[in-house]
């Protein structure tokens, strides 16, 4: 009864709890919130204590005084500095709803990676309560995709998703409401920009800040070298790792791609693993629909092109590639009674 109370108070809410950025969904209101998945902590008096979050805190990476430290507290898609991840979520949530409430005990149902522990889907399901949530179910990252991208995921037919977020690469085949064969590796946005700076300090000699690997990444990153006629450049500065002193150097799609090579092996090699492991009613049921990539990796330039060369499969990024996890979890949300049995929660 007290339990119903509470939830008259509550927005309920989904989130996706990503390592490059958290989004909210609330029923009936749509994505609420989106933003990256940092915390600022201040040192005082012997300890430290929240200080920024989000956009301010992104802001800070890499430019903090000695008092001050920015931090990521999500690394490969589950917690690594439980702390700061249970004040950022607590932050996010008191956001949705505008204004600190005893009351406000929202349901929440979070996302996690189809390879993670029972530890780790059990440090973001306490960061969760701890946060103020009243219930919290968890939902595996490939399901939330496959719901997000309209894809059958009830009936009995084989569908394949591949989800690139930033710490983690899902690939799943899902058929009647359950996971059939997934494989979850720990490549993703993230490992992308670590290989961009890697390459640069190495064939370059110049170091460079994850913001500017990223930038790059987003600017003229791409999974397949292109023809010299129609290639983009960019210019960047860092420090000489020789000198010490600023440097600038134009960087080319084919050094990018040259760049990046290792991990989108990585990914790959993940895709051909789960069709190897496929049932073969199943495979002939993807051969006819394809593979669907959704995440903000999807958004890497030829990255489908690559993955169809690689498999001989047709391969669609999905209409709303960064969105798909965060709306997937908020249709089940809003659906809870009929997509209840893709949930779980941690003992």
């Amino acid at each position: 009864m007290f339990s119903s109370l509470l939830g008259l108070f509550s927005s309920n809410m989904a989130i996706d709890l990503g390592t490059a950025n958290t989004l909210v969904y609330v029923p009936n209101q749509g994505i609420v919130l989106n933003e990256p998945s940092v915390v600022s902590l201040l040192h005082e008096k012997g300890s430290y204590i929240p200080y920024a979050f989000g956009n301010e805190a992104k802001a800070m990476l890499g430019r903090t005084p000695a008092d001050i430290k920015a931090i990521r507290p999500l690394k490969d898609g589950v917690i690594a500095e439980f702390k700061g991840a249970e004040e950022m979520i607590k932050y996010f949530i008191t956001s949705v709803h505008k204004k600190r409430s005893f009351f406000a005990k929202p349901k929440v149902i979070v996302c996690v990676p189809y390879g993670s522990t029972p530890v780790e889907r059990r440090a973001i399901q306490d960061a969760v309560e701890s946060a103020g949530a009243r219930e919290v179910y968890l939902i595996y990252e490939p399901m939330a995709a496959a719901i997000g991208s309209n894809l059958p995921v009830t009936e009995a037919t084989g569908s394949m998703v591949v989800d690139i977020g930033g710490g983690t690469t899902e690939v799943g085949v899902i058929s009647l409401g359950g996971i059939v064969c997934a494989q979850s590796v720990r490549v993703g946005g993230d490992t992308l920009d670590e290989s961009i700076i890697s390459y640069i300090r190495k064939n370059h000699g110049l170091y460079i800040g994850d913001s500017t690997a990223e930038r790059i990444k987003k600017e003229i990153g791409t999974a397949k070298k292109p023809n010299k006629k129609d290639e983009k450049s960019i210019s960047i500065k860092g420090r000489d790792a020789v000198t010490g002193i600023p440097r600038e150097i134009v960087l080319t799609e084919t050094i990018m791609a040259e760049s990046i090579f290792d991990p989108i092996a990585q990914i790959i090699d993940a895709v051909k693993l789960v069709l190897e492991k496929a049932p073969p009613e199943l495979s002939s049921d993807i051969a006819d629909n394809g593979i669907i990539i959704t995440g903000g990796g999807a958004l890497l330039r030829d990255l489908d092109k690559v993955i169809s060369e690689t498999t001989g499969l047709k391969v669609q990024v999905a209409d709303e590639p960064l969105h798909c996890v965060v709306l997937g979890t908020g249709r089940v949300l809003e659906d809870f009674s009929y997509f209840r049995h893709v949930l779980f929660q941690q003992d």
